[in-house]
């Protein structure tokens, strides 16, 4: 599916079996690197089942903690 319409993309949002654990975003149809939150006006979630959005979101963690652990050793 390349461009999902905005009732295809809202489907899928409202769908309890694309949220696993009441939070994390698990669909393997979404394609989106960040996906709206379950609560859409909270930001957006990583979408666990697209690889892609888990690379994005390890280098991200990684940037930032190597971000913290220079500025600490630095100081």
């Amino acid at each position: 599916m390349e461009n999902p319409s905005k009732e295809t993309l809202d489907k899928w949002h409202k769908d309890p079996n694309n949220w696993k654990f009441g939070g994390i975003y698990y669909n393997k149809e979404d394609k989106r690197i960040f996906p709206p939150k379950r609560v859409k006006w909270m930001g957006w979630t990583v979408n666990f089942a697209n690889t892609k959005s888990v690379l994005v979101f390890a280098l991200v963690m990684i940037l930032v903690i190597t971000i913290l652990y220079n500025s600490k050793v630095t100081n």
